[in-house]
This record gives C-alpha cells, structure tokens and sequence, in this order.
C-alpha cells in the first residue's frame, strides 16, 4: 500500500477512490474502521471511509486515529484527511479537531488543506471557497439541514476549529508551479503554523500541490488534491500504470436510486428523473416512521422494479426541509428517520432482485451500506466527476454502488449512470 487515507463520509471516500484510479491507482475502500487484525487489501491505495462528519467530535477523533493506526501498521507511506469540497463541518468540528489529532499522532507538525475541485465547481481563491461562481456562504450551503456553512474564508473557518494557527498560500504562488508551492509551505511550517489553506482555481493548480506534497506525511482536502499524488510515486518507481484499475464485474439485476441528499444538484437531478423514471418521494409529515416509510415506499415498487431504475427519494427543498424538522423535532431526529427507512428501503429492494444502485448523499450512502453489510469496495472508473461505480462482494448479494455525494454529477445523472455502465464493467 502507498497511500492510506481517512474519509469523513462514504461519498466523499468514494470521489476520492476515483480520482487516485484515474490515476492509475488500484484502490479499495473499507466501511468503517478495521479492525486491527483485518486483512490488508491487495491495492496501491485503501480509503477507511468513516461516519463522521457531523459525529460528535470526540468519537470522529477517535475513530480516525483508530483508521490510521491500522493504515500505518499496513504499511501506508502517506496519509490523507479527505473531506468535502463544500469544506462543510461547524464551527466545533470535526475538520479542525481529527486533522490536529492526525497530525500529533503523526509527529509531522503540519498539514495542508485545499477542497478544490474545479471539475466540479469547486475553487479557492484568496483563502475563500467557491461553488460555481458563488462564495460558498451564498451557494445553497449555508441552507444544509446538518452543516449549514456561513463562512466562505477558509482561514477563518478552520481557525475556528483549532488551536494551532492557519496559514494560507495564495494564487500567485501556485501560478508558479510546484516548487514554489512547496516553498511556501516550508516557509509556514517553519514558522510555526500548524494547518495552511492553498488557493487551486485550475487542475494544474492541484498537480502543482500534490508535487509539492509528495515528502509530506500527511495532507487533507476533497479529492482533487489527491490529482498529482499518483505522479509522485510513480516518478518514485513505487507505482507502475495499471490500464485497468478501475475494471469491474458484471452484476445482473434491477436497478434503483435512493436519493437523501438536500443539495441544489440532486433536487435538480430529480427534477429531471421525474420526466423519465418512476419516481416515489418520501412524505415524513404524513407518516414520520422510518417503518412505515419504508413499507409505503417497497409497496409503492410492485410491478415496477426491472429494467427501468426505480427513484425513491427523501430530498427536498429548503422550506419543506425546515418544516420537517420542526414536526420531527429538529435536524438530528429528522435526519435520523430518514436516514433508518432509506436504509430500510434498501435492504428491500435488494431483497426484491435490486443489484445497481445509485445513492445520493453522504449520510444516506453511510446508512445504506452499513444497513446491506457492505464493508469493502472495489472502486471502479467515473460517471462523473468525483462519482465511480463500485462492486461490492461479500455482504449477501453482489451489488454494483454509484455513492454520489450530494453537490455532484451533471443535471441527467441519474439515467447516465445506468446508461454508461455497461461500458465500465468488465
């Protein structure tokens, strides 16, 4: 193993297993932490994708220094903190907090951060994020049910987060290529900084970190900073190009797509699923039981589930998510219900011949698995960017898993990803 990182959700672990087999980067993901006698996947990289984004910040520090604890003991040469290109978190936590606790268990004294993903619509410039051409704060985040973000200044945000103090590297600097980069940072580490926000507006912006990174023991972001990792190891000799890294199985079967994410790219994308696919959407108010949601929903897919993917959803816009939480008792207990009946819905339909399944939304993604037993993935290549297909084994039945983080995939993903599959499974 070359690189082990550490996921605060298992969306954002599999947009990261994407980018390093883009690379050329055989890599698997595990559910959950291991345990410290579990066997060592045969890849060039291993994703420990944990739950812990809105957890309480003691648990999500203490689960992440149980992950790397097992990556380094499996032989990992560098290590990644990988969060969400929205940077989304509060002010408490949990970024600040595991990458300190990373960094002391590390004895390596720094860490960058940058959640640039340009593809995506995700850039820093100045120190400050923005989604499209909206300051993050402006963007739809500050409207997120779990970690509405008010703050686009990054350096302000994770300074919030910790003790340690922050330091930023600018445009200018990455314009000038990657020593430059790994100048800069030299430089703030030296001068006692323990975290440094670096502006990346392009991909030849994140190469130019990633090149910078490549003796750092730790660096944390979303997955386009992971973009130059694999060119260092193999400019190392330690990484050969593999052509089919990201070569699946064939896995026959009905398809849906259990869709929880609140974002403005997945209400979009159901928007236009609903003029091509069946779509039932979840009705919390009528029936505030994950149960009873779940019965509703599975009866809802009799005489429908084949070769059509079937769209079961529990998003929703602004207004209708706050008045959700209002009668379930706030954003944890509304989230909670839903979260049990999509997992409910899932252990359904796999029941019901469902084999391809798409899942939007970090926290419905992390219910799903945990709820079908899925405890390792085999990441395969893109639908999009930043969302792969995965085959998962061992866990009842065969399934092929498209874990889409919310703010991702073009405005037609939830057709294209069954359409384009085919074309990726071997």
């Amino acid at each position: 193993m070359l690189l082990g990182a550490i996921a605060d959700d298992f969306t954002g672990a599999t947009d990261l297993c994407s980018m390093l087999v883009r690379g050329g980067m055989r890599t698997v993901q595990l559910i959950g932490t291991p345990s410290l006698d579990d066997p060592v996947p045969d890849a060039d990289a291993v994703v420990v994708a944990i739950k812990s984004r809105t957890a309480p910040v003691k648990w999500a520090v203490e689960q992440s220094l149980t992950a790397l604890d097992w990556l380094r003991k499996a032989g990992a040469r560098q290590f990644f903190f990988k969060y969400c290109s929205t940077f989304d978190s509060t002010d408490q936590g949990n970024i600040g907090p595991v990458a300190d606790a990373l960094i002391q268990a590390l004895d390596c004294g720094f860490s960058l951060h940058c959640p640039a993903f340009p593809a995506n619509g995700r850039t820093v410039y100045l120190g400050h994020l923005f989604v499209g051409g909206s300051l993050l704060n402006e963007s739809g985040m500050q409207h997120h049910p779990l970690t509405p973000m008010t703050d686009a200044n990054l350096v302000r945000v994770l300074s919030r987060q910790t003790d340690g103090t922050v330091g930023h590297v600018a445009f200018p600097v990455l314009e000038q290529g990657g020593n430059s980069v790994r100048d800069a940072l030299t430089r703030l580490k030296e001068q006692g900084y323990r975290h440094a926000i670096v502006d990346a507006v392009t991909d030849a912006h994140l190469v130019a970190i990633g090149e910078a990174a490549a003796r750092h023991a730790l660096l944390g972001g979303g997955s386009g900073v992971a973009m130059g990792l694999p060119g260092n190891f193999r400019r190392a000799g330690l990484l050969h190009a593999a052509d089919h890294a990201g070569a699946l199985p064939v896995v026959a079967g009905a398809a849906a797509v259990l869709s929880g994410s609140c974002s403005r790219a997945t209400l979009a994308q159901l928007g236009f699923a609903r003029s091509h696919l069946p779509v039932h959407e979840l009705d919390p108010l009528t029936t505030p039981d994950a149960a009873g949601l779940a019965e509703c929903a599975l009866a809802w897919t009799e005489g429908k589930i084949g070769d059509v993917p079937v769209v079961i959803a529990a998003s929703a816009p602004p207004d209708k998510v706050s008045a959700n939480q209002t009668f379930l008792g706030g954003p944890d207990q509304a989230g909670a219900l839903l979260e049990d009946a999509m997992a409910r819905i899932a252990e359904g339909l796999v029941a019901r011949g469902v084999r391809r399944m798409v899942v939007a939304g970090g926290e419905t993604a992390g219910a799903v698995v945990t709820r079908l037993g899925v405890r390792r993935l085999r990441i395969g290549a893109e639908i999009d960017p930043g969302v792969p297909w995965t085959y998962a084994s061992g866990s009842g039945a065969d399934l092929l898993l498209a874990l889409k983080s919310g703010n991702f995939g073009a405005t037609d993903f939830f057709l294209k990803s069954f359409q384009v599959l085919g074309g990726i499974a071997r």
